[in-house]
C-alpha cells in the first residue's frame, strides 16, 4: 500500500527542487544578463542584476569580430559526427556484451570506464604529435575521431544498460526466423532500444559540444568550434566580461534550445528500465 503524501511534504519538496534548479541555472542567467551590459557595468561593484542600461552592442561586436557561423558549423559537425561514429561502434559492442555470455564482461566495462579517469593532459603530447604527423591537426575529421574515442566508454556503458533490459528471447526468436547477425541488431534490437539510443545520442552531443581541452589544443582556425570561439575573448590585455558573456551566450544557446525541446526524450531514455 502506497504511503500518502501530505500537502506540506509536497510543498517542501517542490520548494527544494526549485531552489536547487535556480541555483544550478543562476550562472547561465548571470552570463546572459552580463552580455547585455556595458563593460563598465559588467565589472561594477556592487553588481547589478536587472536595473542597468540594456544594450546589444556586445553581440554586434562579437559578430563583427568573429565568424560565429563557421564556429557553429564546426561544433555541429564535430558533435554530431562523433556521436554517429560512436554509435556505429558502440551498438555492436554493447550487443556483444549484453547478449553473448562472457565471464569478464564487467571487467571489460570497468576497464573502458577507467580510461575516462585519465587526465587528458597526460596523453596530449603523443596525440598532438600523431595529429601533426598525419595532417589531422586543425581538422574536423581529427576532432571527430578524438571526440569519439573520448566518449565511447560512456556510450557503450549506457547502451549496455539499455540492452540488458531487452528480453533475450526476442532476439532468439529472430534468429529462429532466419535473421542474420546484422539484421538482428539493425531491425530487432535497435528499434526496441530507441529511447536509450536517443538519450545516449543527446548526452554525447552535449559532451562533445562542451569539450574545450582538446578543441583548444588541436585546433587553431579552420576546425575551431564554439569553445575556441569563447576562448578567443580571453586576451593578455585582460578579460572583457561583457563581450565574453555575449560569446558564451551565443555558444550555449543552441545546445540549451536542443536540450529544452528534447528533455522528455532525454528523461525517458535515462530512466529506461528503471521501473519494471
Amino acid at each position: 500500500m502506497a504511503r500518502a503524501v501530505t500537502t506540506r511534504r509536497k510543498a517542501v519538496v517542490t520548494a527544494c527542487a526549485w531552489a536547487i534548479g535556480l541555483t544550478i541555472f543562476f550562472p547561465i542567467l548571470w552570463t546572459v544578463l552580463t552580455s547585455f551590459k556595458t563593460e563598465a557595468q559588467a565589472i561594477a561593484d556592487p553588481p547589478t542584476l536587472l536595473f542597468f542600461q540594456w544594450t546589444t552592442e556586445n553581440y554586434s561586436e562579437v559578430l563583427e569580430r568573429s565568424n560565429y557561423f563557421r564556429h557553429f558549423a564546426n561544433s555541429v559537425i564535430i558533435s554530431v559526427g562523433s556521436t554517429i561514429l560512436g554509435l556505429i561502434i558502440a551498438i555492436p559492442a554493447a550487443w556483444s556484451m549484453a547478449f553473448v555470455p562472457a565471464k569478464r564482461t564487467k571487467d571489460v566495462l570497468m576497464w573502458m570506464l577507467s580510461t575516462k579517469m585519465l587526465p587528458p593532459v597526460g596523453v596530449l603530447i603523443p596525440i598532438y604529435l600523431i595529429f601533426r604527423d598525419t595532417g589531422l591537426l586543425d581538422s574536423r575529421i581529427g576532432l571527430v575521431v578524438v571526440m569519439t574515442l573520448i566518449n565511447l566508454p560512456i556510450i557503450v556503458w549506457m547502451l549496455f544498460t539499455y540492452f540488458k533490459e531487452i528480453p533475450g528471447e526476442i532476439l532468439e526468436a529472430a534468429r529462429m526466423d532466419g535473421a542474420t547477425l546484422w539484421s538482428e541488431i539493425l531491425y530487432v534490437l535497435t528499434p526496441m532500444a530507441v529511447p536509450g539510443i536517443a538519450s545516449t545520442m543527446l548526452l554525447n552531443i552535449i559532451l562533445a559540444w562542451n569539450e574545450a581541452f582538446w578543441t583548444l589544443n588541436l585546433t587553431t582556425t579552420n576546425a575551431a568550434p564554439l569553445t575556441a570561439f569563447i576562448a578567443s575573448y580571453s586576451s593578455p590585455e585582460g578579460l572583457f566580461y561583457a563581450k565574453l558573456s555575449a560569446a558564451s551566450a551565443m555558444a550555449i544557446a543552441p545546445i540549451l534550445i536542443m536540450g529544452w525541446f528534447s528533455q522528455k526524450q532525454l528523461v525517458r531514455g535515462l530512466t529506461f528500465g528503471a521501473v519494471k
